[in-house]
């Protein structure tokens, strides 16, 4: 979200900047930087980091050059982590574009981000 629109929003509300900037940044809905139109959220939470979450972040790190909070310079992709969303049967999973993927493995999510890919 650019400034100008930070700026608007606070004399639309008539309210202080920093107090739209403070909602702006604390809700995960929102943010400052520009995302992906695809966006591949990992669960890290325990039973899906010792089911090999992080190797499904590091699938997509080097896969696409991106770090958890990053968007490929095509804005097509965007990688989040969260600590947990509470399907831990399924883990480890992923949320692309709001669809659970669970059991996953970095084969699966390969094939998975590739059909997002174009």
């Amino acid at each position: 979200m650019p400034e100008e629109a930070l700026v608007q929003v606070a004399d639309g509300l008539k309210v202080p900047l920093t107090r739209v900037y403070g909602m702006a940044t604390f809700f995960s809905s929102f943010s400052l930087k520009p995302r992906g139109r695809h966006v591949c959220t990992v669960c890290m939470g325990t039973a899906c980091h010792v089911r090999g979450a992080q190797r499904l972040v590091e699938h997509v790190q080097r896969d696409y050059g991106i770090a958890p909070g990053e968007t490929t310079p095509d804005l097509r992709l965007t990688l989040e982590t969260v600590n947990c969303v509470g399907a831990c049967a399924l883990g480890p999973l992923a949320i692309i574009d709001g669809e659970y993927h669970g059991q996953l493995s970095t084969q699966k999510l390969g094939r998975l981000l590739k059909t997002v890919k174009e």
